[in-house]
């Protein structure tokens, strides 16, 4: 299956071995919910001596290399535009350098991945900072992408729904926090989250083959209209 336009797609979690020689992608931020590129499969799992964290600023986007393991989705590229694609999202104008690691799925042996990571080297690296802070930051700022708040909310909801054994603390504390702060301004959630444009739904293959055309086994991507602005600043973005 090749994603175009789809908003749902199948989410897998094996890899047999004459699949591997495939390029690969490993995503754990955005990527997970907008990868923006055509993929044939996609499968979960996840990658050993990274952690994620939003010490990574950012002004084109919406506006990062420590030890642990990190889950997360690995994409199997299709066609010639998605790694220019992606080396101009994450490198030029994310600033992430590319490397590639050893991507660990649910069922099956390990295998090479392209990943994307932010350094202290990194021009755009601000660095740890209390939870609150960077939650401070996240509801003032915005970018041509939209607003940081649907980054960490839609991420937050993509791995407690993909991933619900496994605590992120830093992800999770964030959330709640940026949620606390939200209904404490009382801000607009639905402006906040975008219209959902370019977004996607992952299912599990054994749910998509359950399905029968109806729309109760089917999860679905919130559209929200945007009522307000918030002014663009320097954002706080993915480490891992």
């Amino acid at each position: 299956m090749a994603l175009e336009s789809a908003s749902v797609a199948v989410l897998e979690d094996e890899v047999f071995h004459s699949e591997t020689k495939a390029l690969w992608v490993f995503a754990y931020g955005s990527l997970c919910w907008k990868p923006g590129f055509q993929f044939h499969k996609a499968v979960t799992g996840y990658v050993q001596g990274f952690q994620r964290r939003f010490w990574q600023g950012n002004t084109t986007h919406r506006g990062t290399e420590d030890k642990g393991l990190v889950y997360g989705v690995a994409f199997a590229i299709s066609g010639e535009a998605a790694v220019p694609y992606l080396s101009k999202r994450e490198c030029e104008l994310g600033g992430y350098t590319s490397v590639f690691t050893n991507f660990y799925p649910i069922n099956g042996e390990p295998f090479k991945v392209l990943l994307y990571v932010a350094t202290p080297k990194n021009p755009l690296w601000l660095g740890d900072a209390h939870v609150s802070d960077i939650a401070g930051q996240i509801l003032e700022c915005r970018g041509p992408s939209g607003y940081n708040v649907e980054y960490v909310l839609r991420l937050a909801n993509f791995m407690k729904h993909h991933f619900p054994d496994q605590d992120d603390q830093h992800l999770y504390s964030l959330e709640k926090e940026v949620l606390k702060r939200v209904e404490e301004k009382n801000m607009c959630l639905k402006t906040l989250m975008g219209d959902g444009e370019g977004c996607v739904t992952f299912v599990k293959e054994e749910r998509r083959r359950s399905t029968d055309n109806s729309d109760e086994n089917q999860e679905r991507i919130e559209t929200f209209q945007h009522t307000t602005r918030v002014p663009e600043k320097t954002l706080r973005c993915l480490n891992i």
